[in-house]
């Protein structure tokens, strides 16, 4: 590969190093996440609900960055299984809360230690996951 071509080598993306390394990881949670019911996407949309008991589909897809198109299904499936319920706003029908249900408050309890078993299989020191998280979330704001 010619010089003018380095751009298109795959040791050089900043792309593949964040692809494979979030894949890698969303996968550790997996073994942890059966027992529960959940996949990863419906882990971190509990983890919102667990923190703020309430919100609206805007926020959460605003919050994790994803768009409604694929929150919509998955909060479907939520609340099928009886963790969260959907309201539409009666001042605007386009604007639905979801709400973490008894059941879903309870799930918290139970995966109260999925992150601590999860960060123990990732060798990092804590002043470079800490790092790591700050660049990141600076990768985040600036796309």
């Amino acid at each position: 590969m010619s010089d003018k071509d380095a751009v298109l080598r795959l040791e050089n993306q900043l792309c593949f190093p964040l692809y494979a390394a979030a894949r890698k990881v969303t996968s550790l949670y997996t073994p942890y996440f059966k027992p529960l019911g959940l996949t990863y996407t419906q882990y971190i949309v509990l983890l919102v609900l667990w923190e703020q008991k309430k919100a609206t589909v805007g926020e959460i897809c605003k919050k994790l960055w994803l768009d409604n198109g694929t929150l919509t299904p998955l909060l479907k499936k939520l609340e099928e299984k009886g963790l969260v319920t959907r309201t539409r706003s009666e001042e605007d029908e386009r604007v639905v809360t979801v709400s973490i249900t008894e059941e879903g408050e309870a799930l918290k309890e139970q995966a109260r230690s999925i992150p601590l078993q999860v960060g123990a299989c990732i060798r990092l020191e804590r002043e470079e996951a800490v790092e790591l998280h700050a660049l990141l979330h600076k990768l985040l704001e600036t796309i």
